[in-house]
């Protein structure tokens, strides 16, 4: 019997799959005695890491690249900021997305320290409310800078700009870009160089999701509306309580519907921080595709975007988990294949335990069996896999359960799932290298988020998925 369950046991270890065999998880150590509540992250030359603290402490940690993590060590760069919640490195200074300033840092003696500190624009109010956060981006393909603006307490407007997404010029002037935000958590750019941030679940805002912020869009929460006149632009929409975000969509073209809805609890609670893989497969198999911090659940989540009818939609997949506190910024060297990560757990619970942490994750080298993209078709999916799949399974269409459902857009704190519906999928066609599937789905919900899982699904190796969930945003649908 012992003999038995060894061989059942080892049998079963070869068919399954986990984190450790893909990505590599480690701490980073901090410096002695501080508090790292971490709230920015910027790569630099010579494999250093510029970190900034939500208390205003911004370090230069060097070594956190190396083998050996014992010997990385700390160098204040400067101190008494107002939480900088965005930061970048560009030709010798640090740039900073702060509270209430967009700022220029630079060392120009050479003695480890910051001697320049120059307010590049200030334009937006502050009124010392706590939830008056200010995430700020990298360089967009104009030279531009983006900043969004969450509103006072979350649910006011009461310094100017708020709930606005602006951007500063490489001349230091600020032009008010979007309006309609609620919450941001961060904010950064997609393969294409537009540029996207992530909201969390409130008013307004049934579930948290990731939404891309064209310029001149209204992104569904009228709280700050009021600000266009201070630069005379049109009246951003009234949109209705207790419709729907397709509804006053097709009523209002400038307002954008989230690219992906992340459902709450089910993928997340709190996304905030987004990096960009564009690394030519030196972290896996997902070139162009986004990677999410999730502060409440401690965890980052892989998206695939496309875009349809000129709007952008897609997928959103768990994948990475176990860090220990609740994640802020993320920021992946592209070269070395490394995420780097921090954040805290100050103000809102986490899975991770710790009040705050620096982490960073290298992948193995050796690739998952998952659902690698997910694209619409006028009549279903297309799914591609990392590996190919097992014919039998992958041609069954009993192997894949579909759910829909979307929340209501409404002036009150968020929303359970409504008008939900079982899509149902009706034939499964595997390419004849194995490496896709098109599926055909009767009933396919403009406006709904499509939950597809398929935990029957092997891989011709006989492996079963490492992650079974997708969750497509179906904004259109292709003709």
């Amino acid at each position: 019997m012992r003999i038995l369950l060894t061989s059942l046991l080892l049998t079963s270890s070869l068919f399954s799959q986990t984190q450790s065999d893909f990505y590599t998880r480690e701490e980073i150590p901090l410096p002695e005695g501080e508090i790292m509540e971490i709230s920015s992250l910027a790569l630099m030359p010579g494999e250093k890491v510029a970190v900034a603290t939500r208390r205003g402490d911004l370090w230069i940690c060097s070594g956190a690249y190396g083998d050996d993590l014992s010997k990385v060590t700390w160098e204040k760069f400067a101190h008494g900021l107002h939480e900088p919640l965005g930061m970048f490195y560009k030709d010798g200074s640090l740039y900073l997305s702060q509270r209430p300033e967009f700022s220029r840092l630079e060392d120009t003696d050479g003695d480890g320290s910051a001697d320049v500190f120059e307010t590049i624009n200030s334009d937006w109010g502050i009124n010392g409310d706590y939830h008056e956060f200010a995430f700020g981006s990298s360089l967009d393909k104009n030279g531009d800078v983006w900043i969004a603006l969450c509103l006072t307490g979350s649910a006011k407007a009461d310094s100017d700009w708020r709930g606005w997404a602006v951007r500063i010029t490489p001349d230091g002037k600020m032009i008010p870009t979007c309006s309609g935000l609620r919450s941001p958590g961060g904010i950064g750019m997609n393969a294409e160089g537009d540029m996207f941030y992530t909201d969390n679940q409130g008013l307004w805002n049934g579930s948290s999701s990731l939404k891309w912020l064209k310029p001149g869009s209204f992104q569904g929460n009228p709280t700050g509306n009021k600000y266009h006149k201070l630069a005379n632009l049109p009246v951003p929409p009234e949109v209705k309580s207790g419709s729907r975000v397709l509804t006053e969509h097709l009523k209002y073209p400038e307002y954008i519907p989230p690219a992906v809805v992340l459902p709450h609890g089910d993928v997340g609670q709190s996304p905030t921080g987004i990096t960009l893989d564009k690394t030519g497969e030196t972290f896996g198999p997902w070139k162009n595709q986004l990677y999410i911090g999730e502060q409440t659940h401690s965890q980052i989540q892989r998206v695939c975007l496309e875009k349809v009818n000129g709007i952008y939609q897609g997928a959103v997949f768990h994948f990475l988990e176990g860090f220990e506190a609740g994640l802020i910024p993320l920021s992946l060297d592209n070269e070395k294949g490394i995420i780097f990560t921090g954040g805290s757990n100050r103000g809102w619970a986490s899975r991770g335990k710790k009040p705050f942490t620096f982490e960073r994750v290298k992948w193995t080298g050796k690739t998952p069996f998952e659902i690698q993209t997910m694209h619409v078709e006028k009549d279903g999916f297309t799914l591609n896999f990392t590996e190919p799949v097992d014919p039998a399974t992958a041609a069954d269409p009993a192997n894949y359960a579909m759910k829909s459902w979307t929340y209501i857009l409404q002036k009150s704190y968020g929303s359970p799932k409504v008008d939900e519906s079982t899509p149902t999928v009706t034939a499964a066609q595997v390419s004849p290298d194995g490496l896709s599937v098109r599926i055909k789905v009767d009933g396919l919900v403009r406006g709904n988020v499509h939950y597809l899982s398929v935990p029957g699904l092997k891989a011709a190796s006989g492996i079963k998925l490492w992650h079974p969930d997708a969750y497509y945003t179906l904004n259109e649908i292709p003709e």
